[in-house]
């Protein structure tokens, strides 16, 4: 598995999420960890999970720590009528793509304070969490939890797990941890990194929603 962060927290402060960083993790041919054919099939699995789960199509999906916007277009493509917000920490990413494709600045520890209200269908966080701090991190699930109202598509790699790609500031721990803060932020697992708010609780079975 390959990672690389696109959200700024106390754990990589000293890293630069400039375009420089962007086209190497992500659009560089020999370098980026996701083709752009990876990041099409991560954007069908979630909507396909979000609407299965809440037996409709979706309407709104928040992506926290959007980065540059990757899903946004292909969002557009598949629920043009869905609105979406997407949140980043990056200056860059924020100026050259948040007109274009919704996305303001904030952080995945403050969304109150970046502006986003209400609940989502579909809540984003990809190539993030394993980057944030363990405060930021905790504060970051409930924040997340709150404003979801269907599906949340996680992203989160264990100190279990095998990766390769930008493992500067990468925090790992073990899965058992991880499970501690979905579970006491009453997000329940359903598989591929998928994990069901609990006002849909019902539609989770036990074989998918055991921890």
């Amino acid at each position: 598995m390959r990672a690389a962060p696109t959200f700024g927290s106390r754990a990589d402060a000293h890293k630069r999420y400039d375009e420089r960083y962007f086209e190497r993790w992500y659009r560089g041919a020999r370098t980026r960890v996701h083709s752009p054919d990876d990041v099409e099939r991560k954007v069908h699995l979630a909507v396909a999970a979000a609407e299965f789960m809440l037996g409709r199509e979706i309407v709104s999906v928040l992506d926290v720590g959007a980065g540059e916007g990757a899903w946004q277009p292909i969002l557009r493509r598949l629920r043009p009528e869905a609105r979406y917000l997407g949140v980043e920490p990056s200056e860059y990413a924020v100026r050259k793509f948040g007109a274009r494709r919704g996305i303001i600045r904030g952080s995945i520890d403050a969304l109150g304070e970046a502006g986003v209200r209400g609940r989502y269908d579909l809540v984003v966080c990809a190539d993030v969490l394993n980057y944030v701090g363990s405060a930021g991190l905790r504060r970051g699930i409930l924040q997340i939890a709150t404003h979801l109202r269907g599906v949340a598509y996680l992203e989160l790699y264990t100190s279990e797990d095998e990766l390769t790609g930008d493992l500067q500031a990468i925090d790992l721990k073990p899965p058992a941890y991880y499970r501690r803060l979905l579970r006491a932020a009453g997000l329940i697992r359903c598989g591929m990194h998928c994990y069901a708010s609990e006002s849909i609780a019902s539609r989770v079975t036990a074989m998918e929603g055991g921890w």
